[in-house]
């Protein structure tokens, strides 16, 4: 006789239930970059929006800014590190392919019996954490999960790119997902397209770096207009099939946080997708740069410590970015 498998019953709803940030201390203005690069301060505003942005100490790691990010957030949840079932590091910046980022993280919070891995998705890889940690949650295999975007940028990027070097920087933020009596977070609009490889990434691999290391350092490289072209249009498309998947209307929404990648890229989505006056966006990328996979639980800090969104809230996110992978849904604010 076949036996019947037992299978984990968990609750119908998940919930962001807190969001953490760590901000490095160091502020680097434009006026700093452009005595490294051939632009100028208004240059910058122009094509990015950006004004300043954060970066880590020498001795400051990945793991080091994550710990801080999930501990403000575990800590505002109210809940015991140990209650935790899953640990999600959302990086494309972490200098070693194993162990993972989080296995080291999850002992740091004390979540020491977690299931812990990492998700390379660049700067759609906190969205697609929300996604699977929710599908998680609800499916009964983990009480809370812990979902962390953490990046060092600073350490692969060329400081003399003039394509890129204003852009990028550091900074880690960590939201903790848990039950929900209400639904509280949409379905999972995500993919990938794998055609667009070498739009964005860092190149060359590890391997080609052990035949000559000398000439072989990996560092971040990105075809600026390919990107943006893409963004505004494929993103658009995306971002409204996140609404209609949730039932909601743009009116419906009050709050927008794209991935902090370009001021530009976000007011395109805003007039694509018609969004009202009323709803507030995320400008956080003006004082900290675009930092991939943190920028959004950063950016989502930020506006609800600023009293710019409040708990409640309906807010729409959007990641995109290496792979290109993309990944959106609706949610309530903690």
């Amino acid at each position: 006789m076949t036996g019947i498998i037992t299978v984990p019953q968990g609750p119908k709803y998940a919930r962001i239930m807190s969001v953490g940030a760590y901000r490095p201390e160091r502020v680097v203005t434009n006026a700093e970059i452009c005595t490294r690069i051939d632009s100028t301060d208004a240059w910058i505003q122009e094509r990015s929006g950006i004004t300043e942005r954060r970066y880590a100490a020498e001795n400051e790691t990945v793991i080091d800014m994550a710990v801080a990010a999930a501990s403000e957030a575990i800590g505002k949840a109210g809940i015991s590190p140990d209650e935790i079932g899953l640990v999600l590091v959302a990086s494309c910046t972490y200098p070693y392919l194993t162990p993972s980022a989080a296995t080291q993280i999850a002992v740091r919070i004390n979540a020491t019996s977690a299931a812990a891995t990492d998700i390379s998705s660049a700067c759609a890889g906190f969205c697609y954490g929300v996604g699977m940690a929710s599908d998680v949650v609800r499916g009964g295999n983990a009480k809370y999960a812990v979902v962390i975007g953490s990046e060092k940028l600073t350490d692969w990027f060329d400081p003399l790119d003039r394509t890129l070097a204003f852009l990028f920087a550091d900074g880690a933020g960590a939201v903790v997902i848990g039950p929900s009596d209400v639904p509280a977070i949409g379905p999972t609009m995500w993919g990938a397209d794998g055609t667009m490889i070498d739009a964005l990434g860092i190149a060359p691999s590890f391997l080609e770096q052990r035949q000559d290391p000398i000439n072989n350092i990996p560092k971040l490289y990105m075809q600026g207009q390919t990107v943006f072209r893409w963004a505004i249009t494929v993103m658009a498309q995306l971002a409204q099939k996140a609404l209609d998947a949730a039932g909601l209307k743009a009116g419906d929404l009050d709050v927008f946080i794209a991935h902090q990648a370009n001021n530009r890229i976000t007011d395109a989505l805003i007039r694509a997708l018609q969004l009202p006056d009323h709803v507030a966006v995320a400008r956080d990328i003006v004082t900290q740069g675009n930092t991939s996979a943190a920028s959004i639980p950063l950016a989502m800090s930020r506006m609800i410590d600023e009293g710019l969104a409040k708990s409640g809230d309906t807010a729409l996110i959007i990641g995109f970015g290496a792979g290109l992978a993309y990944a959106a849904q609706v949610v309530t604010l903690p």
